[in-house]
């Protein structure tokens, strides 16, 4: 007569663990595999054995004196690093294979490499970095584009392939979110690219508003209208430059009272490109509040990056939509304003006017 023997719920739960690569099974036991004799993590990425040739310790030293050796790759008789850590050094990896990869890996490798489920994976990548893996690795996509289109050898189908798509038409599909126009256009410095423009005085000195088909692409401020109007040109050379429109007057208009009035906020679409950092860093400036302010210590914590100080202040400076994209709000940890990129004296007055709204 044949003996059933049935698989006690502890094991149950122990391999369902396995199965989903649970991080927060590591510590908690180890899994053996008898036909390899190698021992290993409830998340480690190596293929997993079969469910009859598997079996459960509850510590490293266990599976040892049962004949098993550590697996070399997860490392089970060494200590595990806290959660915190072990996620950030997943993620860590995850984008390293998004940025060097010629194809951009789909979610279920990366979830695999870090040996984690795809839910868990998206879950905790988005937790780590403020954004999912598909928008970083879009970013990441699009910022290759634009480098492989700065090569003046480069044909622009090379330089599509070149950025990780494996098809054209999946390409333009997705160029014009991308660039703002044609791959052609860009490498021209924009040309057949409309921009609308216009120039106002505010308080505080010339104001420079432009807009892409998207949004607000631009606001400028400086006190010589001519600077504005040559740092627009050198950025889309070869753009068609619109402006004395009559009709854009009104946008110019809400923006010169924003310039007055900065707690007011611009409610309309505004045109980011930056990378995926800097769209993070733009995004956690828009939601201080007005009359409010961050040092760089805060706002890198804000989103997740607490080592990240020097790049959340690359990022500040780097924003092009003065006081729309509020990164006036950020001063030193002792509260001096530090720099800003439309001038020291400028940032004074905005936080100001904002203190007294």
């Amino acid at each position: 007569m044949n003996v059933i023997t049935r698989t006690e719920p502890v094991e149950d739960a122990r391999w369902q663990a396995v199965l989903s690569r649970d991080v927060a099974s590591d510590g908690r036991f180890v899994y053996a595999v008898r036909t390899t004799g190698v021992y290993c993590r409830p998340t480690c990425p190596s293929r997993r054995g079969r469910r009859e040739n598997v079996a459960f310790y509850d510590t490293s030293a266990a599976a040892e004196a049962a004949g098993y050796r550590p697996c070399r790759r997860c490392r089970p008789n060494e200590a595990a690093a806290p959660a915190a850590s072990r996620h950030a050094a997943a993620v860590a990896h995850a984008c390293r294979m998004m940025d060097e990869a010629e194809e951009m890996p789909d979610l279920a490798a990366l979830a695999a490499a870090a040996g984690l489920s795809p839910f868990h994976f998206h879950r905790v990548f988005k937790a780590v970095t403020g954004i999912t893996p598909r928008a970083y690795g879009a970013a990441r996509r699009a910022r290759r584009l634009r480098e492989e289109l700065a090569q003046a050898d480069v044909s622009v189908t090379e330089a599509i392939y070149g950025a990780g798509f494996n098809s054209s038409s999946r390409f333009y599909a997705a160029s014009n979110a991308m660039l703002g126009m044609t791959p052609t256009a860009y490498r021209r410095g924009g040309e057949d690219a409309e921009i609308r423009f216009a120039i106002g005085q505010s308080s505080l000195g010339a104001v420079l508003v432009a807009t892409s088909d998207k949004g607000v692409c631009a606001i400028a401020l400086a006190d010589d209208p001519e600077v504005l109007a040559r740092d627009l040109q050198d950025r889309f050379p070869r753009a068609s430059l619109v402006g004395d429109d009559p009709a854009f007057a009104a946008l110019v208009a809400r923006v010169v009272g924003l310039v007055d009035a900065p707690s007011l906020g611009l409610d309309l679409p505004l045109d980011l490109r930056g990378t995926a950092f800097q769209q993070r860093v733009w995004q956690a400036l828009r939601e201080v509040p007005p009359g409010s302010t961050v040092s760089y210590a805060d706002l890198a914590r804000r989103i997740g990056r607490p080592e990240a100080v020097r790049a959340v202040a690359n990022a500040c400076a780097a924003n092009g939509l003065a006081i729309a994209v509020p990164c006036h709000r950020v001063v030193r940890r002792d509260g001096d304003l530090s720099g800003y990129r439309w001038g020291v004296e400028r940032k004074r007055a905005l936080l100001a006017r904002e203190a007294k709204a």
